[in-house]
């Protein structure tokens, strides 16, 4: 009997034991999910008074393309460049595959970059300044609008507050996609955005692929901004004529690209003609990369170093730049 009731008495023990534990467990639980959701409440209260920093960055890109007359979007190839770039002065940013093939050593034609390649690059911009930054993102990295759409995710996903789609190929043979599948192109991009804010810009190659067709390309960018473009652009036009032209046709901002070619309009022409948006492509790049074989040819055939005089000093450089511990932190 005494065996039996002791027995019990243990049984009963461990259980109100046990009992005790899963209590102080639930209790726990209850008082971490509470936690949680105080800090998830305070984290929503925060952002929808204090902005992100990408979110201001959207809002002011934005804003850029509603004022009146161009602003001016120069292209930087690399972190460094960004860092300059804003030192100087400028309100946004694009990057540039030219700039950035040619750092690479090779051409800047379609199939030369991969998709991860240029928004590592764009991620290194991006992460170099606080301007908002548009990407050259090529055709999309692909034909089907599915790889446009693709790409256009992973450009939202790493900061960018806009990117460029072409409408060429990348074949010599042919290099322009059809109307409809360009249009459809650019209809999966603006579908893949998850916000409003994202600008994209549908650009059309015809000048630049030898087809110097004014009606086609209007033609293509009014079915880009029926397709919600957000810009439209159309690289290599000949003549401030065929910029009013393109302008006079769309109601969405139109970019144009300065240094493509020897035909020179100054900004305040440009603004005339009712450009919103002005940038530089591959030429900065190009200019810098002039001036270094400039300077290694006069080095090399005249033995002298006059060019030291018109480079920036080493001292104006590091102002520009962070340090290690500066990244690190």
């Amino acid at each position: 009997m005494l065996d039996i009731l002791a027995r019990s008495m243990f049984a009963a023990t461990r259980m109100s034991s046990v009992a005790i534990e899963k209590q102080e467990t639930d209790w726990q639980t209850r008082q971490i999910r509470r936690s949680e959701k105080t800090s998830l409440d305070l984290k929503a209260q925060s952002q929808s008074i204090q902005p992100t920093a990408h979110g201001r960055k959207l809002a002011e890109f934005a804003r850029l393309h509603r004022e009146a007359g161009a602003f001016l979007m120069p292209n930087a190839w690399d972190a460094g460049t960004a860092r300059i770039l804003e030192k100087l002065g400028f309100p946004a940013l694009a990057t540039t595959s030219a700039g950035l093939a040619i750092s690479m050593g090779v051409r800047d034609s379609s199939g030369s970059l991969s998709r991860r390649q240029v928004l590592d690059n764009a991620r290194s911009i991006v992460a170099a300044t606080s301007l908002p930054v548009s990407a050259d993102l090529e055709n999309g990295f692909g034909s089907r609008p599915e790889d446009v759409a693709q790409t256009i995710r992973e450009a939202e996903a790493i900061g960018l507050c806009g990117g460029a789609i072409e409408d060429s190929t990348g074949d010599p043979e042919d290099p322009i996609y059809s109307f409809e599948l360009a249009v459809e192109r650019i209809r999966a991009a603006v579908a893949a955005k998850s916000m409003k804010a994202f600008l994209i810009t549908a650009r059309s190659e015809n000048f630049i692929c030898g087809r110097p067709d004014l009606a086609d390309t209007i033609c293509r960018l009014k079915a880009f901004e029926d397709a919600g473009a957000d810009v439209v652009y159309a690289p290599g036009l000949p003549d401030i004529e065929a910029v009013r032209a393109v302008c006079e046709a769309v109601t969405v901002p139109v970019n144009v690209v300065v240094g493509l070619t020897s035909a020179s309009c100054s900004i305040g022409d440009l603004s005339m003609a009712g450009v919103r948006r002005v940038s530089t492509g591959g030429s900065l790049a190009r200019a810098g990369l002039g001036e270094m074989i400039r300077a290694a040819t006069e080095l090399k055939e005249r033995g002298t170093s006059d060019y030291a005089e018109r480079a920036i000093s080493d001292a104006d450089v590091s102002s520009q730049m962070v340090s290690e511990r500066q990244i690190a932190g």
